[in-house]
């Protein structure tokens, strides 16, 4: 396997998605890890950091019909699957699709929208297909939901239920950026004028070509071992109610052997595991308190760090 491919299109898209969101290319990694997982991924963090238009600069650099989906209270899941309409001139239904059926769907603020509208997403997420009126549609590929939603604002919000959190391949935060940074953004032109100039910078065949390739990405019976000792931690830790899935933990198998590649490797290291369990594994674990995110996220990596790390060596 020919690992300069990753990494070559590792520095194309974090290249292009950065002359928009600046100061965050290990977010824009990740994110590309999770598309290239085939995976959907939740972006979390206050309003006015960028979440909204890097995820709309991701969208123009990997192509793809892109649509954008504002979520509110007054939200039906038909205005998302498409309905069933009676054309008078040809007196036969005829079927208008929604904006699911496209690569690239934006659920902005998707925790703004009742729990009936949300769980219509669950099929197409993790079917990639959709059903309406007892008729299923398998949707194109490439196929990812990129959702964003303010954590500080509850007031007219409906959080998402565990099991459509459990869906989501990674959840990913922003933060703020540097002073430097943020000063160096002042003065350009708007975010949404970049955006409009940015251009595709790699094809949906090499992107396919990636997401089979990375399956050949070797994952030693030590470090695979390792891997489940987390997972199994979760689940028998006294501070959380339910641990990690089974689907979390092919998640995080997977999510591996993509940066590792990104990483130009053709094998998973330990130190890859520590660096892909917060974004894949906190978002699917329940906690009996009313705990914030941060505070979950940091006890996951103490749990990490009591956990025998094994010596791993590079093949020749």
């Amino acid at each position: 396997m020919d690992v300069s491919r990753f990494t070559d299109c590792r520095r194309r898209v974090v290249s292009n998605c950065s002359r928009v969101i600046v100061g965050k290319d290990d977010t824009i990694a990740l994110l590309l890890t999770c598309f290239l997982c085939g995976g959907h991924v939740l972006l979390e963090d206050v309003p006015g950091t960028g979440k909204t238009m890097l995820l709309r600069a991701f969208a123009k650099t990997i192509g793809g019909r892109f649509r954008r989906i504002q979520f509110t209270p007054d939200l039906l899941p038909s205005d998302l699957t498409g309905i069933n309409f009676y054309n008078q001139k040809t007196g036969e239904f005829e079927f208008r699709p929604g904006p699911l059926f496209a690569n690239v769907v934006l659920a902005d603020e998707i925790n703004r929208a009742t729990p009936r509208t949300q769980s219509s997403l669950l099929e197409a997420m993790e079917e990639r297909q959709i059903s309406v009126d007892g008729v299923t549609t398998a949707l194109e590929e490439p196929f990812i939901v990129m959702a964003t939603q303010n954590p500080v604002e509850s007031y007219g919000t409906f959080p998402l239920p565990e099991a459509q959190t459990d869906r989501f391949f990674m959840r990913l935060s922003l933060g703020y950026m540097t002073r430097e940074q943020e000063l160096s953004v002042l003065s350009r032109p708007s975010a949404s004028e970049l955006v409009e100039q940015l251009e595709q910078v790699v094809t949906p065949e090499e992107t396919a070509q990636l997401k089979r390739d990375a399956r050949s990405v070797s994952f030693s019976p030590d470090v695979a071992g390792y891997l489940m000792d987390i997972i199994q931690k979760t689940r028998t830790e006294s501070r959380f109610v339910t641990g990690v899935s089974t689907r979390g933990a092919i998640a995080l198998y997977r999510a591996c052997q993509v940066w590792a590649a990104l990483e130009g490797r053709s094998c998973v290291l330990p130190e890859d595991v520590q660096k892909l369990a917060g974004p894949v594994l906190c978002h699917r674990i329940v906690t009996g308190g009313g705990e914030r995110d941060s505070d979950r996220m940091a006890f996951l990596q103490k749990l990490i760090e009591s956990i025998p790390v094994p010596l791993e060596t590079l093949p020749e």
